[in-house]
């Protein structure tokens, strides 16, 4: 089965689960990792759910779920090791809901080609709108195509 429609097959799967728990699908990997497969599920909580992590319990319960539902419906012909997790301290902005959520808050800014003279941005999040996403950097506000931008992720302030 292609890694898509195993893609899509879980995260049908996971869909009921996730209403009933309060949670969101944030990724799904199905990918080969050194000598096997991993299936690699991140959850994550809806914008003003309160936290805005998704607990280890949490994780360990949709996992059992999960285990349970793949299991059942037994379409994975290969082995693998499933994994159930949070998307971490340095999430990856992947939806464009994502850097309205976001806004205000410090990232880091890897991009395909040179801007201003670095592929490397770290700066305040302003958002993102039509295709550009805006950064307060210590020199001032900077644009960046979002095109251009090869990972954008929230940065861990300590």
């Amino acid at each position: 089965m292609a890694k898509d429609d195993v893609s899509a097959k879980v995260s049908g799967l996971l869909q009921p689960y996730l209403a009933e728990h309060g949670l969101d699908l944030y990724r799904i990997e199905y990918k080969k990792e050194g000598p096997g497969w991993v299936l690699r599920v991140y959850l994550d909580k809806p914008a003003g759910a309160g936290s805005e992590y998704v607990s280890i319990e949490e994780c360990e319960e949709a996992s059992r779920f999960l285990s349970d539902a793949l299991d059942r419906d037994d379409f994975i012909a290969r082995g693998y090791n499933l994994e159930v997790c949070s998307p971490g301290l340095d999430r990856e902005l992947i939806k464009d809901e994502d850097y309205t959520r976001f806004a205000g808050r410090q990232v880091e800014v890897r991009t395909y080609e040179k801007i201003c003279g670095s592929r490397e941005h770290e700066g305040i999040l302003a958002g993102k709108k039509d295709g550009i996403v805006t950064i307060e950097t210590a020199d001032g506000g900077l644009d960046i195509p979002a095109d251009k931008i090869s990972r954008i992720n929230l940065a861990v302030v300590f």
